[in-house]
């Protein structure tokens, strides 16, 4: 998938959200309740990255004063990720696993940051050599609950091995992501 095609996806992911946020209440004792389904689209320098992410229920949470609570939560991923033009190897698959905190005020918009571990299926990609194929993910985002259901958010992410072995050059994505609570 082209970058211009990536950047009409979010467009219009970010439009919807807005819509459906100014229409939508939400109901603050059911968010994090039970397990979502996310669907995360992302571009860095020269490659694209989508993932299916499965995301626990809340495994702790604090509610402090004023209504804003605190939420830990757990995320397993499956991600492709793709390299543009001559960058070779082209493509890598990516395993997961990533604890998230997550700060929700207003019982609509979050801010979430995590770290966590990730495997990839072979450790050159894109005219990199990243030494390892275990890699730490780095990861915070801004969101919002677009229903009871379902929620947006961008997320800036990050992997490196840390510099266990080099070199480490890491890789940089910015995504969207649209998870829904079933």
């Amino acid at each position: 998938m082209s970058r211009k095609v990536y950047r009409q996806v979010l467009k219009a992911a970010g439009v919807a959200a807005l819509l459906a946020a100014a229409v939508s209440p939400l109901a603050a004792q059911e968010l994090y309740q039970s397990s979502s389904i996310g669907l995360r689209l992302g571009a860095g320098n020269n490659y694209q990255r989508a993932e299916v992410a499965w995301e626990s229920p809340s495994v702790w949470e604090y509610r402090f004063e004023g209504g804003s609570r605190l939420d830990l939560v757990g995320e397993l991923g499956v991600a492709y990720w793709h390299a543009n033009g001559s960058r070779t190897p082209s493509s890598v698959w990516q395993l997961s696993a990533i604890p998230f905190l997550r700060w929700t005020w207003a019982d609509r918009y979050y801010i979430e940051a995590g770290i966590g571990a990730t495997v990839f299926s072979r450790t050159r990609f894109a005219n990199k050599d990243m030494s390892t194929a275990f890699q730490f993910g780095d990861h915070i985002g801004v969101g919002m609950h677009v229903t009871n259901n379902s929620r947006v958010s961008l997320r800036y992410s990050h992997f490196s091995n840390a510099g266990i072995k080099r070199p480490n050059p890491g890789l940089d994505i910015l995504q969207l992501n649209y998870s829904y609570q079933y």
